[in-house]
């Protein structure tokens, strides 16, 4: 199908489950800067003034995990308790256990290196089985997708503007939607654009939050090439969006996960990001078989590109690479997984 039209939805980071994502990588960065070579798996819920952390820690580091908690909420902006959640006061829990040593045997030594085959580079076994995705194509200089890459645009403008002062009343959470028509298979309209926000109380939608977020999110963003579209903005549709954040909806760390890929554009394994060292390959594996996607379209190969990988826990290298061009391939498809095998790097 060439023409169609197609919708991806991205979330402020004041989104709870963004939230949740970002104390996650929080701990995980915090861990990582005093050893390196430690294994996590944090796992975050956020809720009516509670942040509880949970999940698998080996590590030589010590990390006031609540703090690490508090200062990525406030940095958010979730720093006073009129916003119905506040870094300062709310509750922090924390339950972290070792990673399991029979998950641990087979991450540290993997099979290749047991059965005395492999080389230096076998040394790390993949931390579970799996498949993962990466994409790319040809709609934006980024070379993803377009309504993913503009819904991600408005949303981070929405933070900014928000923390500038700018438009003052927002509050930290949001979500943005866009929709665009395709034509053999480029993006030629932009159809609807929809944005949630957080806000103060007493802000008027038709009247001053609509105009405002036109004026200083939407116009500024779209691109040249929909400049003259007629398309549609909705706007807190259903009439007011004072209460918000971890207050209004339990956030959970991986609940956004494909609102970190390709907006639906794409195919995904189920695992996330966000938390998790570099030999779980939910993580490192899809950001290795997008890099690999993405030199596919660079190098005019393809105009679209979707690379499959897939792993069994304790094994270094991939049980499996998959290539699915749509059609789009200057080449003999059945090549580029030979490519891709010469030129990257696929174990942990």
């Amino acid at each position: 199908m060439n023409s169609f039209t197609f919708t991806s939805e991205s979330v402020t980071e004041g989104h709870p489950d963004k939230m949740s994502d970002q104390i996650s990588d929080a701990v995980l960065d915090a861990i990582f800067e005093q050893d390196p070579e430690s294994r996590v798996a944090c796992e975050t819920m956020c809720t009516t003034g509670l942040v509880v952390v949970a999940g698998e820690i080996s590590t030589k580091a010590y990390v006031d995990i609540p703090r690490v908690v508090r200062d990525t909420v406030r940095s958010i902006g979730y720093d006073r308790e009129s916003y119905g959640f506040d870094g300062n006061t709310c509750g922090v829990i924390t339950s972290i256990d070792e990673q399991s040593p029979d998950i641990a045997m087979g991450v540290d030594k993997a099979m290749e290196q047991r059965a005395g085959t492999g080389d230096h580079f076998d040394e790390v076994g993949a931390g579970d089985q799996g498949m993962m995705f990466g994409y790319a194509c040809t709609d934006t200089d980024d070379l993803m997708p377009m309504p993913i890459w503009l819904a991600h645009r408005f949303a981070h403008r929405l933070a900014e503007v928000r923390k500038s002062g700018v438009l003052g009343y927002l509050r930290p959470d949001g979500k943005t939607q866009v929709t665009i028509d395709y034509e053999n298979g480029v993006p030629k309209r932009l159809r609807t654009v929809l944005i949630s926000t957080q806000h103060a109380p007493g802000i008027d939608i038709d009247t001053m939050i609509k105009p405002d977020l036109i004026e200083h999110v939407i116009r500024p963003l779209i691109p040249e090439q929909f400049a003259d579209d007629d398309f549609e903005v909705l706007c807190n549709p259903t009439g007011n969006f004072e209460l918000g954040g971890p207050h209004a909806d339990c956030g959970l760390t991986g609940r956004k996960i494909i609102v970190d890929t390709y907006g639906g554009m794409a195919r995904h394994g189920g695992g996330a990001f966000s938390g998790k060292d570099p030999t779980k390959v939910d993580r490192s594996a899809a950001y290795a078989v997008r890099h690999a996607a993405k030199n596919i379209v660079a190098a005019g190969i393809a105009s679209r590109c979707e690379v499959q990988v897939a792993y069994a826990i304790g094994v270094a290298h991939p049980v499996s690479v998959m290539v699915e061009t749509f059609g789009t391939s200057e080449i003999d498809p059945e090549l580029i997984p030979a490519l891709i095998k010469e030129h990257f790097d696929l174990r942990p």
